[in-house]
């Protein structure tokens, strides 16, 4: 038999599974192959234990053999869920899925024709998503297996939330979870507003009987996008004026991410030196000046004048520290 590739099988078998009776010339046009290559293909599939079946008259064509769908993972309800976490064992496994994960990849792959699941293998053992940021240890997040019950059964939960500005008890209906940057956080509505918080700050977590009703047309990952932008916004008001050097300018990025990305797209020309000077968006003076002294000697803050004297003033009180010491 001629090699067929793995992804048009996987196509080809996925047409018939969503589709059910669909002809050679059919399956051609939509694979964009030759009927020959279709009479090949559906041929491998056969070999490989796929039960495909040929109807033959007018009205005939190829399919699945009924019920087939459903031997070809034989997933449980968790265990169909849990696929889309197949990237990030650690999250699953803080979300309580990490052995239903591990069950639910063995079904698919053993289900597979040897030419697909062999490519599966290869993709798992080249590949791998790291998803919690460098330097930073993990959020403890106790109850984290707990809200994530709550988001898919739509239960109301009770919480004790510990905000920046002291401790709050709520009831909250979860509408989903978001990891960004190894940081677990919990979209729900509270008091008919959509709120985000912050797992691990949640000192107490206590599930309901009550069940509510999803908002319409709620999005979590468009909500998620657009509070993201307002959150930047928000905390990004002020722009510093920054001279930096060679060394400064590959820094930049590392330390202020988008932001010192595009300031140094309009950055102006380089002096003899090669420093250039960019406009920056930062936060409040005083979360500005410790992300500025980040930058150490390969960055000059040239304005505004209060956030140069306020990094100034920072710069003084530690060499007369060090002087002290010394």
């Amino acid at each position: 038999m001629r090699p067929v590739r793995a992804d048009r099988l996987l196509s080809l078998l996925l047409l018939l599974q969503n589709r059910g009776l669909m002809t050679a010339p059919e399956l051609a046009a939509e694979l964009e192959v030759s009927v020959r290559t279709v009479y090949r293909d559906i041929e491998a599939l056969g070999a490989s234990g796929v039960p495909v079946r040929a109807e033959r008259g007018p009205e005939g064509g190829y399919r699945l053999m009924e019920g087939y769908r459903t031997r070809l993972t034989g997933l449980t309800d968790a265990e169909a869920g849990s696929l889309f976490l197949a990237g990030l064992p650690g999250p699953a496994r803080d979300l309580g899925l990490g052995a239903v994960l591990a069950s639910a990849q063995l079904k698919v792959e053993a289900a597979l024709p040897g030419e697909l699941a062999d490519q599966a293998r290869r993709v798992r053992e080249r590949f791998h998503l790291d998803a919690p940021a460098w330097f930073r240890d993990a959020d403890p997040v106790p109850h984290l297996e707990r809200i994530a019950g709550a988001v898919w059964e739509r239960r109301v939960l009770r919480t004790h939330y510990r905000r920046w500005r002291g401790e709050v008890r709520r009831e909250v209906r979860p509408l989903g979870l978001v990891l960004k940057g190894g940081i677990w956080y919990l979209v729900a509505l509270s008091e008919d507003v959509v709120r985000t918080y912050r797992v691990s700050r949640f000192q107490a977590v206590e599930e309901t009987v009550d069940v509510f009703t999803r908002p319409a047309g709620f999005a979590l990952a468009a909500y998620w996008a657009e509070s993201s932008r307002r959150m930047e916004a928000a905390l990004r008001q002020d722009t510093a004026r920054l001279r930096l050097s060679p060394r400064g300018q590959k820094l930049l990025p590392m330390q202020f991410g988008a932001a010192g990305v595009r300031a140094l797209r309009d950055a102006g020309p380089p002096d003899g030196e090669g420093w250039v000077e960019v406009d920056l968006s930062v936060e409040s003076e005083a979360v500005a000046t410790g992300d500025l002294l980040r930058l150490g000697t390969e960055a000059e803050v040239l304005g505004p004048p209060v956030l140069r004297q306020a990094v100034a003033g920072a710069v003084a009180v530690l060499a007369g520290r060090y002087a002290a010491g010394g």
